[in-house]
């Protein structure tokens, strides 16, 4: 109710205030209307209005709207530098107050005008002081005679561009390289830099009669208070690489050069990343956190700050610090993470499903909240404070200020507020051992502990392991092993709380012994980083879930133990949500192009390939998603990837021999990647074309004809996506199918690839030819393929010669691959099986395709099945039947797939059922 009237007491003591203003002021009413809500807020802002009258004007006529002029600082006006900078500070304070308190600014804009009128005062110090330093000591050049100059980071909410009103400003002082200045008194960099940046501080910072300016602070450099004042790039980078502590992980996360030099300054932020956000999930940091709150904390109830909206319970640190943790958890897999700033921070949170919608509103609801209060805490006499007052008037002049009755109104808001963001960072903070006390067992947490001497077997029995005895001596061996036996402590302490909860959930497993082989497995493999034992011992969902995950796909179990960052996906939300779509996954793995090295570009595409599979395979798993659905999606990721490593590769062939003018090229899949059947694990049967003018020459240094330009691209796909590295290998490619085979060229012309279809392929070349695709390339060749494609597919041929060669090729196959042996099934060679299906559709494509252009455009089974009912060439209970027959052969398969068994099964009535549709449907054979 700010319209209510003020208690008398309150009433005089804003007339008392007004009182001081010049006689025209105090005679101007709708002058004093606008005066008393700042005077009401601020004795720091009624104060510098009366010394400023010149401000006050401004904001009588227009608010200044257009800010407050800057001061010139040369060396003219020398001696008054301080003052003057100290005036502006003043002056633009008052107007962010005035502008707060008539609503013309949101908290947001208040908190951006805090941050900018810090920038501009740095900025004009640094410039001037620069300036007169060059004067004494000339500038610091380095050794290649490049000009040096000091870069100023701003760390905290200065960095994070969300300063509060009477903030201190947290700087650090660095420079790019050594050198020495080039003036007649020469300083060595160090020197001049520490000169400058102590002069920096004292103009700022000194306490004259005007006040102060900013108050700095540069305990957050390297070693602290005994550290040096300036240091080089290298000095910092080795500083973090061999002393850096968490806490400074998460001070150099809002980092940002703020004066002198910025673009070196952000070259060396870019240089730091690696130390502030690791590659890999890193729940550690929670425990950093966790330990920085309990300080601040045990501060708290030490120094009877429980009024401290910053540091108290629900405060602004805890929003902080939530929004931090998630942040360095998955930074360094999502750049997006990274931005400095709070509320695009949570933003970003919400959009990578980290923090759900509710929860979103309400932490900016609360942070914009108290970060309101908490500037006019500060706006009352310009101090720096996060507590709430003890005088009543001052708390009668806060809450009525902010729009409530009283002070009791203002403390029941803040309190819900407060409450309910506890609630959030405690539920994100949440002490393990509470987690753990419900589901660790004792008895299997002593045998653990015992191991590898001691323990007895009879605890895996009674905890229902059937395989106990060689359980127990998996278990020893583990215990045994170098890479247990030389862990951290806090390493070792994190497995000690994993283990029991492992060996419980595995013990019901309908393969216990299995699960726990592939556990350890794991296990072997992640016990090297700690932020993958961090992530399981945080995560008791991901534990159960990883649990659940290898005991029922041996594959699965493999992939996480050889890309342990899969381990994230466990916990993804949008695994259990919609999977991408095809040109998803492109924008996915074409981010890969981003990289201008060649090596990082191939690593994240590999650790992208492996994260997108991985999350097809558990909805498989899971059944959230049918087999044709999983292998229909696999190729359009092998579609993505080849077309970011077409493009990969080709940025890396005209580096070096430049473009081929006119010239054009594509990648054609053949087999299940251009029926879009591709299985977990499948290789891609690739066949390249391109097409260029005859005398065309690449333009580089060091110039290709079109032959040799093209086979050295081709060469180059097929090398980038076989080649291994740290996020395993792409694909392993089979070019065997392209014309003449192994003893053809790797990469043909458009034209004598439509010459050999049409003069020299034989008849299982074409059967080939009904599932290729154009998969990527120039968009020009997608046509022309598809026109050869349709010539050759379209060509009039002898029914019974085709009938021939088809059942000759089939029966030669069958004779060399089909392993089906007594009751059990080989699903893709054997009778009934998926190949005999793919030959009867190619062999009413090839008989009927001059007659029905229809059965020219799908590739994939149930596509071509579909237009064969519709063409009338299989009936449509028939075309129905054969569609769910392909899907159980397809379902069978991949279930294979996932647990790394053979793709020959036990004969069951489904299965025989679906043999026999297809074996009735091909009596051709």
């Amino acid at each position: 109710m700010p319209d209510a009237p003020l208690p008398p007491e309150l009433d005089a003591q804003l007339d008392r205030l007004v009182a001081r203003l010049p006689d025209t002021i105090r005679g101007d009413a709708d002058a004093i209307a606008r005066i008393r809500p700042v005077a009401l807020a601020s004795d720091f802002a009624l104060d510098l209005l009366q010394r400023q009258p010149d401000v006050l004007a401004q904001l009588l006529e227009n608010d200044a709207q257009h800010g407050i002029a800057a001061p010139v600082l040369d060396a003219g006006n020398r001696s008054e530098w301080p003052t003057l900078l100290r005036r502006y500070r003043t002056a633009c304070s008052a107007r962010l107050v005035w502008r707060d308190v008539h609503g013309l600014d949101d908290v947001d804009a208040t908190l951006a005008g805090s941050t900018a009128l810090a920038e501009q005062c740095l900025t004009l110090a640094l410039d001037a002081l620069e300036a007169e330093f060059a004067q004494r000591y000339g500038r610091v050049r380095d050794i290649d005679g490049n000009v040096v100059r000091l870069v100023v980071f701003g760390l905290g909410k200065l960095g994070g561009g969300e300063l509060n009103f009477s903030s201190d400003i947290d700087l650090i002082y660095s420079f790019a390289t050594a050198g020495e200045s080039d003036g007649a008194r020469a300083l060595a960099a160090e020197d001049y830099f520490t000169r400058l940046g102590q002069q920096f501080a004292k103009l700022l910072d000194e306490n004259t009669g005007d006040g102060f300016s900013h108050r700095v602070d540069l305990r957050l450099r390297p070693f602290g208070s005994a550290g040096r004042i300036a240091l080089s790039f290298a000095a910092m980078e080795q500083y973090f690489q061999h002393e850096g502590r968490d806490w400074e992980r998460y001070a150099w996360q809002k980092a940002r050069p703020v004066a002198g030099d910025i673009e070196a300054g952000e070259r060396f932020l870019t240089q730091l990343r690696p130390f502030i956000y690791r590659r890999y999930l890193d729940y550690g940091a929670l425990d950093g956190l966790r330990q920085m709150k309990a300080m601040i904390a045990a501060e708290v109830a030490r120094k009877e700050l429980s009024d401290d909206i910053k540091r108290g319970d629900g405060g602004i640190r805890e929003i902080e610090f939530l929004a931090q943790a998630l942040q360095l958890i998955r930074g360094g897999r999502e750049p997006a993470l990274r931005d400095r700033r709070l509320l695009p921070t949570l933003d970003a949170l919400h959009a990578h499903a980290q923090i759900d919608a509710d929860t979103l509103v309400l932490l900016q609801r609360a942070y914009r909240f108290l970060r309101q209060l908490e500037n006019r805490l500060q706006m009352l006499r310009d101090a720096q404070t996060h507590r709430l007052p003890a005088d009543p008037l001052d708390r009668l002049r806060i809450a009525r200020g902010l729009g409530y009755a009283d002070w009791d109104a203002l403390v029941a808001t803040l309190r819900d507020v407060r409450a309910s963001v506890a609630q959030e960072f405690d539920a994100l903070f949440a002490v393990r051992s509470q987690q753990r006390a419900a589901t660790a067992d004792n008895d299997l947490t002593g045998y653990w502990a015992a191991l590898p001497e001691g323990g007895e077997r009879a605890v895996l029995e009674t905890a229902g392991f059937s395989d106990s005895a060689d359980v127990d001596a998996a278990l020893r061996d583990f215990a045994r092993s170098p890479s247990v036996r030389d862990l951290s402590d806090s390493a070792r302490t994190r497995l000690d709380r994993l283990m029991p909860i492992l060996l419980q959930a595995s013990a019901p497993a309908d393969r216990p012994l299995q699960a726990i082989r592939r556990l350890l497995a794991l296990l072997h493999n992640i016990l090297r980083r700690a932020s993958y034992l961090a992530l399981l011992d945080e995560r008791p969902a991901a534990l159960a879930r990883l649990v659940d995950v290898v005991t029922r796909s041996a594959f699965l179990a493999e992939r996480l133990a050889a890309h342990p960052l899969l381990l994230d996906e466990l916990l993804d939300a949008r695994d259990e949500g919609p999977l991408l779509q095809r040109g998803e996954m492109a924008t996915a793995c074409g981010r890969a192009l981003r990289q201008s090295d060649l090596e990082a570009g191939l690593l994240d595409l590999n650790e992208t390939r492996q994260q997108l599979s991985f999350r097809i395979a558990l909805a498989t798993l899971d059944g959230r998603q049918s087999g044709q659905d999983a292998t229909r999606q696999l190729a359009w990721l092998a579609d993505a990837v080849v077309d970011t490593v077409l493009a990969l590769a080709m940025r890396d062939l005209e580096a070096t021999h430049g473009a081929l003018p006119d010239a054009r090229f594509a990648v054609i899949g053949y087999g299940s990647l251009g029926g879009e059947e591709l299985g977990f694990g499948s290789d891609l049967d690739l066949v390249f074309l391109y097409d260029a003018p005859a005398d065309a020459q690449s333009t580089g240094a060091r110039p290709l004809d079109a032959q040799r330009w093209a086979a050295r691209l081709g060469q180059k796909i097929v090398a980038l996506l076989g080649t291994v590295t740290g996020g395993g290998r792409l694909y392993d490619v089979d070019v065997r199918l392209r014309p003449d085979g192994g003893k053809g060229l790797l990469v043909s012309s458009l034209a004598s690839y439509a010459e050999y279809q049409r003069e020299r392929a034989w008849t299982w070349e074409h059967q080939a030819l009904v599932r290729a695709r154009f998969v990527a390339g120039h968009d020009a060749m997608a046509a022309a393929f598809e026109d050869v494609r349709r010539d050759i597919l379209a060509t009039p041929r002898d029914p019974a010669k085709l009938h021939e060669d088809v059942l000759s090729m089939r029966r030669r196959m069958r004779a060399e691959l089909d392993r089906s042996a007594g009751d059990r099934f080989d699903l893709k060679q054997g009778s009934g099986g998926l190949v005999d299906l793919e030959f009867l559709l190619q062999w009413l494509v090839l008989r009927e395709g001059a007659t029905r252009p229809a059965l020219l455009a799908p590739r994939a089974t149930p596509l071509l099945l579909e237009t064969a009912g519709a063409e009338g060439l299989l009936d449509a209970g028939t075309s129905a039947d054969l569609r769910a027959a392909h899907a159980t052969l397809l379902e069978l398969g991949l279930g294979c797939t996932l647990d790394r068994r053979t793709r020959i099964v036990v004969e069951t009535p489904d299965l025989d059922s679906a043999r026999e549709t297809i074996r009735c449907a091909a009596d051709w054979t």
